[in-house]
């Protein structure tokens, strides 16, 4: 029988704060679900998933438009119309990331935490990895902002 490796430790989230993701994975499935699967250069993961086609089987508009801005932004190109899936593959993202914490459905008690990232930037390629202080509010703009961030629904007309 083969032995198996077994981790000594929990899973990590990601902490608040600038990270450079590179995609490592990218699934897309019949059911118009995909996966974008990242790493920061310190090992530590990330799955985004973007529903792209809802429960009526037409296209969920605001999951098409925040990817849309995802895919733009990791491959450097605001002009393309259309892409593979897999032409994510290898491509750097830079995203802050934020904690959003919420009661366990299933147990009062617990908490959950999801992340989310905000502020993406296209990057070349790894640049320092460390956690850095989330920056200061920016200038007063015609941006429609949310917490202290861009409000992407807001301006792709979601």
């Amino acid at each position: 029988m083969a032995l198996i490796g077994l981790t000594t430790g929990q899973f990590t989230v990601i902490p608040e704060g600038t990270h450079v993701f590179k995609i490592v994975d990218a699934e897309y499935d019949a059911f118009g679900i995909l996966l974008v699967k990242m790493q920061t250069r310190d090992g530590l993961t990330h799955t985004e998933r973007f529903t792209l086609i809802g429960e009526d089987g037409e296209p969920n508009q605001r999951a098409v438009n925040a990817f849309s801005y995802f895919a733009h932004t990791a491959l450097k190109d605001f002009s393309l119309t259309q892409i593979d899936h897999t032409d994510l593959i290898g491509k750097f993202i830079k995203c802050e990331v934020k904690h959003d914490t919420r009661p366990n459905k299933n147990d009062p008690t617990k908490t959950v935490t999801f992340v989310r990232l905000d502020k993406k930037e296209p990057v070349s390629g790894w640049e320092d990895t460390a956690v850095s202080a989330p920056a200061p509010a920016p200038a007063k703009t015609n941006i429609p902002m949310k917490n202290g961030a861009v409000d992407l629904d807001a301006l792709l007309g979601g």
